[in-house]
């Protein structure tokens, strides 16, 4: 995209209004809204903002801060057509005021990983699968955990009441130029998965940040509200976000892809499921952020709880997808949707790396049911365990040699402070649990 077509896209559409979005640590999308006479200074890049009134940017004495746009990221959004007059949206990365990049950015440190990766020889591709649950509103509009259907898992009309506003989803992110693969109905009530298409890895970030916010817009729109909470009702399954990933070199060629290995896999395939396997408790504060993120990590709700490997295995946390060729990928499936797409992606790419460089050797493929196995047969198979909670993956993330090198001091400090915070808030919370096997007890 130019600044040409930009230009005779906001003419032809009458785009009257204009969004500079941007990204902070914890991966909350942000704008600064302009209108049409300042559209060639946004372009430019001279729109500026406060840094100081974001999570974990910068302090109030380093607050300019300039947006500049990634002309690739423009789309007219399809909702905000009224009466003829429309509304646009760019990304952007944060510049300091001297002109440089910041580098608590996250979209600025994943290109700094994704151009190191270059440097090796290889491309990122990434595809995320995000699933989401449509909740009904109250009286008042807000969220409740009541669903407004009993379908499961690929149920059809009419049990799947979440078909209509799945629709509408699915026709405005077309609209916004995505390719979307399939849709469905997920296994827990009211839970609904949408697919689209992988891109490179900067793009796949862009694309799932944008189709979160799409999702809650047109949930609300039908008086519902779309949570990407990993576990908002216990005891049915949780929402995740399997990532697939794959390395190309610079030809376009897919490294993972070998047709004389027996299961079609190459030797950096290899060493990539290695450095994955060997830093997965480490990234995890980064792919599953959250507190809530741990109460869907349990065994008995499909989330992968251990750390292996297999070529069909879906109780392991990484599976290789039955697609060779330039399909050949390594589906990472602990990562769930509220994670940062943009720091998620630099971890995982610098940990799969990370075997890559070292030339480590994967473990065995477990190709049985590892909820069925004994505590004895896993630690003979030296399987892992995932982190059990929040304050658990903190301390693995902060004693991490790849966590500095996936995402800066920077963000590293800050993501550590502001988790940290989380974790203690949630410690000196009273919660329900205390309240209902406490209160008349003691």
């Amino acid at each position: 995209m130019t600044r040409n077509q930009i230009m005779k896209i906001i003419k032809d559409q009458n785009v009257q209004f204009f969004r500079l979005q941007f990204i902070d640590i914890n991966g909350f999308m942000k704008n600064v809204a302009i209108p049409k006479s300042q559209i060639d200074k946004a372009l430019d890049g001279k729109i500026m903002f406060d840094g100081s009134s974001i999570d974990g940017f910068v302090r109030i004495n380093e607050s300019d801060m300039y947006l500049k746009p990634d002309f690739n990221t423009f789309v007219v959004l399809p909702w905000r057509t009224k009466d003829g007059v429309s509304a646009a949206r760019i990304i952007c990365d944060v510049y300091k005021s001297d002109g440089t990049p910041f580098e608590g950015c996250p979209r600025v440190n994943l290109r700094r990983v994704l151009d190191d990766a270059k440097k090796m020889g290889f491309t990122m591709n990434v595809g995320t699968e995000a699933e989401f649950f449509l909740f009904k509103r109250d009286e008042n509009g807000d969220a409740t955990t009541e669903t407004h259907d009993t379908a499961g898992y690929f149920t059809v009309d009419t049990d799947d009441e979440g078909i209509d506003c799945r629709r509408d989803i699915i026709l405005i992110l077309e609209q916004m130029g995505y390719e979307i693969e399939a849709s469905h109905h997920e296994v827990a009530e009211g839970q609904h998965e949408i697919n689209f298409k992988y891109a490179d890895a900067m793009t796949a970030a862009d694309n799932t940040a944008t189709f979160k916010w799409v999702v809650k817009t047109i949930a609300k729109k039908y008086g519902l509200h779309a949570t990407f909470m990993p576990k908002p009702v216990f005891g049915i399954n949780g929402s995740g976000m399997h990532t697939n990933q794959s390395l190309f070199d610079l030809k376009g060629n897919n490294v993972f892809f070998d047709t004389k290995d027996k299961l079609q896999l190459s030797k950096t395939a290899y060493q990539y499921i290695a450095g994955v396997t060997k830093n997965a408790r480490a990234f995890s504060a980064v792919t599953n952020p959250l507190v809530n993120s741990y109460k869907r990590l349990v065994p008995g709700y499909e989330a992968p709880v251990y750390v292996a490997w297999s070529a069909s295995n879906r109780s392991a946390l990484m599976r290789i997808p039955a697609s060779r060729g330039l399909g050949t990928r390594v589906e990472v499936r602990c990562p769930d949707p509220t994670c940062n797409p943009y720091l998620a992606f630099a971890m995982m790419l610098t940990a799969g790396l990370d075997g890559v460089k070292n030339k480590l050797t994967p473990p065995p493929s477990t190709d049985v049911n590892i909820y069925d196995m004994t505590p004895n047969q896993m630690k003979r198979a030296k399987i892992a365990n995932m982190p059990a909670s929040l304050l658990e993956a903190i301390a693995e993330f902060k004693k991490s040699k790849i966590a500095k090198e996936a995402l800066g001091d920077h963000i590293f400090e800050k993501y550590v402070e502001s988790k940290e915070k989380e974790w203690d808030s949630f410690r000196i919370a009273v919660t329900d649990w205390e309240i209902e096997n406490y209160l008349k007890v003691y």
